[in-house]
């Protein structure tokens, strides 16, 4: 079945960065994110950034699933092996369905870019309630990647064979920030 559709339809975002370090002026995967988003012409509804607390960021993504306006959430940092990188414990159980594809053709892609490195990150995707979470690594790098090679064309619906949108729930209308 295809899902495409021959016209862009905006999607309302929430991104999350996970760091025990960065702030708001700091957060140069976040911004990238959001910048990304609005120059695609989607909505970022909600922009966070939350210490590594596994029941913190499951929490919030919680709350992000349950809202009648939220279509995707998407997570940078936390994906790591330190002890402290929880993202995908906080998440992974709350996934309806787990998107496998999303994080093998993460490390795919980055492969090409930092070798067998990539094998340290946990990057990871589901559906829950009809929302998509993405999880990436937390370097401004990292979220090019998962950008530029999936997420771009994942969250357009025109994208063809197929892409996320006609999986997102059809929520409501929100005036994010553009």
């Amino acid at each position: 079945m295809s899902h495409v559709s021959s016209q862009f339809v905006p999607l309302n975002v929430a991104v999350l960065t996970v760091s025990d370090t960065r702030t708001a002026e700091t957060d140069t995967s976040g911004q990238y994110l959001f910048d990304q988003l609005i120059s695609a012409g989607h909505s970022v509804v909600e922009r966070l950034i939350l210490k590594d607390n596994l029941y913190q960021i499951r929490a919030q993504v919680a709350n992000w699933i349950a809202s009648d306006t939220i279509q995707v959430v998407l997570i940078t940092g936390g994906t790591g092996f330190t002890e402290r990188d929880s993202t995908p414990e906080a998440v992974s159980c709350l996934f309806d369905r787990t998107v496998e594809g999303f994080g093998e053709l993460f490390r795919q892609i980055s492969y090409t870019e930092i070798g067998s490195s990539t094998i340290q990150s946990r990057a990871l995707a589901g559906l829950s309630n009809n929302t998509l979470i993405c999880c990436m690594p937390g370097s401004t790098n990292a979220c090019r990647t998962a950008w530029q090679g999936i997420l771009s064309d994942q969250l357009d619906a025109t994208h063809k064979p197929c892409n996320f949108v006609a999986h997102l729930g059809q929520k409501t209308a929100c005036t994010g920030r553009s």
